[in-house]
């Protein structure tokens, strides 16, 4: 069964930097476009950017300029570097396939940014 771990969140001050992990048990970077997606509290799940297996990449538009999206195949490795935090941007992030897959989805990792 395909395992998706995020890691690298924590708490970080506005304007700093952090970059998140995603590691995969299985060939999803192969096979399919993958995306980080965020939850803050009382907000519904949201998007923020994904990568194609050509390797384009689409961001929103509340994070654009800011957040770089790449993954690494032989790591089996999704990254999100994030700079320029907001405190708008605390959320737990996630990764999954885009469109996600009700039943890959992991813990995900908490991003707090303090003001």
């Amino acid at each position: 069964q395909l395992e998706l771990v995020e890691s690298g969140g924590g708490l970080v001050q506005a304007g700093g930097s952090t970059r998140l992990s995603c590691t995969t048990s299985g060939s999803i970077l192969d096979g399919f476009r993958v995306a980080w997606f965020r939850q803050a509290p009382g907000k519904e799940l949201e998007g923020v950017s994904c990568i194609s297996r050509g390797l384009n990449t689409v961001y929103s538009d509340s994070v654009e300029d800011r957040f770089t999206i790449s993954r690494d195949k032989a790591k089996r490795t999704l990254y999100l570097q994030i700079n320029a935090l907001k405190p708008e941007d605390t959320a737990v992030y996630y990764c999954n396939s885009h469109p996600y897959e009700r039943f890959w989805w992991g813990q995900g990792t908490q991003v707090t940014v303090s003001s």
